[in-house]
């Protein structure tokens, strides 16, 4: 995945969910004409498809479906009529929440303007990484905080930001030995509109280190603990880091709630964190089918000790995810997150871990001292 594509990159396709045939054609004909790639697929689609396209084309029975399959509101979907478009055509664009409704084939210039408002992804846009654990004590948390770590002291992105998706896990300020730190966590954040700004955001959230901002969880007694994370929120957060070109970092770790679905479907790449035990292996292949409902593009990191032999290839081959890294035990780890929580690694399987996982998303886009 790289950061800065070459400018003879080839476009994104947009995602056609059309299922009137004449209107399908009349798409496909625009399209031709705007030197534009499609993705024709059957509606509704998978969440992680209709937020990842640039650009999302609808008839009315489309849009409806999706709908009604509870796709969220997002930029750059168009809903497209043969003629001029009837009360059910407005219906189903304010359901579906297009920002337009175009008539075919007599206003096709509209749809050549969206495929040119919509087209690839900035080079400054942002990438989001979700880490998983297969089962509790997998050393998901642990290893989303070293992934920030790593990733703010090599300049991966101008700004990481790592977001705290497991409300009953303690908070990664405290992982972090930040706790005391003043910002904001998750009890305090009000998102209005469906938006927020990163530049906004960092300024008001706690530091681990420099460019790494933490949106925690907070912690029990007066209330301070939520045991929901709204999902729109969620999504709010996330795209606000994407649009700023920030690496956002997903500490899913075990936790099945709608913010970890959120965080899921949003994710560029979901790494999976997989004890090399038969138990481990056992819980991860069913946590690895739940993912990939959600999201196709999981990486596997397999973590020591291996008790039995397991090796990292052998797991990697029976859940049928690729292997990011297999990396033994961290000698000294729980004793060193007891004193004062979790520095940047600077050596060992855990630096090898993190760097395996900002290696899959590719070369820092802005180096140390940039």
């Amino acid at each position: 995945m790289d950061n800065e594509a070459p400018q003879d990159a080839p476009t994104s396709p947009a995602l056609v969910l059309i299922r009137d045939v004449r209107l399908r054609d009349e798409v496909r004909r625009v399209a031709a004409a705007a030197e534009r790639p499609l993705d024709e697929r059957e509606p509704p689609v998978s969440r992680h498809a209709w937020s990842g396209a640039p650009l999302v084309i609808l008839d009315t029975v489309a849009a409806n479906e999706c709908a009604a399959a509870g796709c969220p509101r997002r930029a750059g979907v168009v809903l497209v009529t043969e003629g001029e478009p009837a009360l059910p055509g407005w219906q189903a664009a304010a359901a579906v929440g297009a920002e337009r409704v175009i008539a075919l084939p007599g206003a096709a210039v509209g749809l050549v303007e969206k495929f040119a408002e919509h087209g690839e992804r900035r080079a400054s846009d942002g990438v989001v990484v979700a880490i998983a654990g297969a089962s509790g004590g997998a050393g998901a948390s642990v290893l989303a905080a070293a992934t920030a770590l790593r990733a703010a002291a090599e300049g991966f992105r101008r700004d990481t930001v790592l977001v705290d998706g497991a409300p009953f896990g303690g908070g990664l300020d405290l992982l972090l030995g930040i706790e005391n730190g003043t910002g904001l966590r998750w009890p305090d954040l009000v998102v209005e509109d469906g938006r927020v700004a990163a530049t906004a955001l960092h300024s008001a959230l706690p530091k681990a280190s420099p460019g790494l901002s933490v949106l925690s969880c907070g912690r029990g007694g007066a209330g301070r603990l939520p045991s929901r994370i709204g999902s729109g929120a969620v999504h709010a957060v996330i795209e606000a880091g994407r649009a700023a070109g920030d690496l956002v970092i997903c500490d899913v770790s075990g936790e099945r709630g709608a913010q970890a679905e959120q965080m899921l479907e949003c994710a560029d790449l979901v790494v999976l964190v997989v004890r090399a035990t038969l138990r481990g292996v056992a819980a991860a292949e069913s946590v690895a089918a739940y993912i990939g409902r959600r999201n196709p593009n999981q990486g596997l990191v397999v973590r020591g000790p291996a008790p039995g032999g397991l090796r990292g290839a052998e797991v990697a081959e029976v859940l049928d995810l690729p292997l990011l890294a297999a990396v033994r035990a961290e000698g000294g780890l729980a004793a060193r997150l007891e004193r004062g929580g979790l520095s940047t690694p600077r050596r060992g399987p855990l630096k090898d871990a993190a760097d395996a996982v900002l290696a899959v998303l590719g070369a820092p886009a802005v180096r140390s001292g940039g």
